[in-house]
């Protein structure tokens, strides 16, 4: 039985990605604030309480991995924040909130994790297609978009440093899911996708997109944005 990890699995897609990667027979080790994952009651998912950017909590899933004997086959960077500020309205401290969640949280997560990827793990980041050089832009997102286009460029940095392994490294750039983030973010927006039909998306490609893409940024929307 292969083993995803998977962060951010509370609600909206990391949630059900976590339950797609059951039912499909793969041990899921799920990693959120929230257990609400566990009251699915699928005897494949391992829920482990967990804050991307608490230290404590990193060193607590090492010991975790150390002591099950853990080899992670793929690992899933889902958790991500959001703040929805104009740029004269944003702090430093709401930068430094969200690039802690979306990009050194996953700096953290990927580091302390690399003696326990299998030899062919693929490891994928949940990103935006706000973060993509060239797409159109939210207004509000400054803090949020730039942490996601520096999330691309570690994939693809990650990707040259190890590509001489059997180390996949994958950023996908969703454009707008009806997620609770998003309601909170830009209430009354309604978006074309659902997060069951993304992750049934991120789920194919995790399993399959390593035989074809490596150090890649990939757009995954209907539109711009």
């Amino acid at each position: 039985m292969k083993t995803v990890i998977i962060t951010g699995t509370g609600a909206g897609i990391g949630f059900e990605l976590a339950r797609i990667f059951s039912e499909k027979n793969y041990k899921v080790i799920s990693l959120s604030r929230s257990s609400n994952i566990v009251e699915l009651g699928l005897e494949n998912i391992n829920h482990v309480s967990f804050n991307i950017t608490n230290d404590n909590d990193q060193l607590e899933l090492v010991n975790y991995c150390k002591k099950n004997k853990i080899e992670i086959d793929f690992l899933i960077n889902n958790a991500g924040l959001l703040i929805n500020k104009t740029f004269d309205e944003i702090t430093v401290n709401d930068f430094k909130k969200i690039y802690d969640v979306n990009l050194f949280g996953i700096v953290n997560l990927i580091k302390n994790l690399f003696g326990f990827f299998s030899s062919n793990a693929h490891i994928i980041n949940i990103s935006s297609i706000g973060g993509l050089i060239g797409s159109s832009k939210f207004k509000g997102l400054t803090a949020y978009s730039s942490s996601k286009g520096a999330l691309n460029i570690l994939t693809e940095v990650l990707a040259e440093e190890y590509k001489d392994t059997q180390l996949s490294f994958n950023s996908l750039c969703l454009g707008s899911v009806q997620t609770k983030m998003l309601e909170k973010a830009f209430p009354g927006y309604q978006a074309e996708v659902s997060p069951t039909e993304m992750a049934e998306y991120i789920y194919n490609f995790s399993v399959n997109g390593k035989k074809l893409f490596n150090g890649k940024v990939i757009p995954i929307s209907k539109s711009n944005p």
